[in-house]
């Protein structure tokens, strides 16, 4: 069974929305869709469910997303500040630092619990039952990798 492209047919409607909420224009969006999903293609990730899938293609359409979004941002520094909030920037720059250590810091079964307890709404008892994991050892890994990040942000 391929979950990779299942997952990204059932999602691309909403994958789109989620990409053109963050970039202008629709044929950008659609871009993205598309480079995301040759670049899961060619590598191959050894994926056990549908739910492992559409977490792996929505972080990866959402993070190119913002890629390109930042990549797009004017160079004038007055420009920038002028039409952001200094709210919204410092809640960018601690969105990006969550996001550098959980990538860095987490390993891949706690990164996948983190994002489908905290993003996804899902009880450790569906995630336990999803990876065929206790639930007692989901907690433990969902705990140990709340516990990394703060010891990680104490340390910056």
């Amino acid at each position: 069974m391929d979950y990779l492209t299942d997952a990204f047919i059932r999602l691309r409607k909403k994958l789109k929305v989620v990409s053109m909420r963050m970039l202008p224009d629709a044929g950008d969006a659609e871009d993205i869709l598309q480079d995301s999903f040759v670049r899961l293609w060619q590598r191959q990730y050894p994926l056990r469910s549908e739910k492992e899938a559409e977490a792996l293609v929505a972080r990866t359409v959402r993070n190119s997303s913002l890629n390109e979004r930042r990549r797009r941002r004017p160079v004038s520094l007055e420009t920038d500040m002028a039409e952001v909030p200094p709210d919204w920037e410092e809640k960018e720059k601690a969105f990006d630092q969550m996001h550098r250590l959980i990538e860095s810091e987490l390993t891949q079964t706690q990164r996948y619990i983190l994002e489908e307890k905290e993003y996804g709404g899902r009880t450790l008892e569906d995630i336990a039952r999803e990876m065929e994991m206790e639930p007692a050892a989901v907690r433990m890994q969902l705990s140990r990798a709340r516990k990394i990040l703060r010891n990680a942000l104490k340390d910056d």
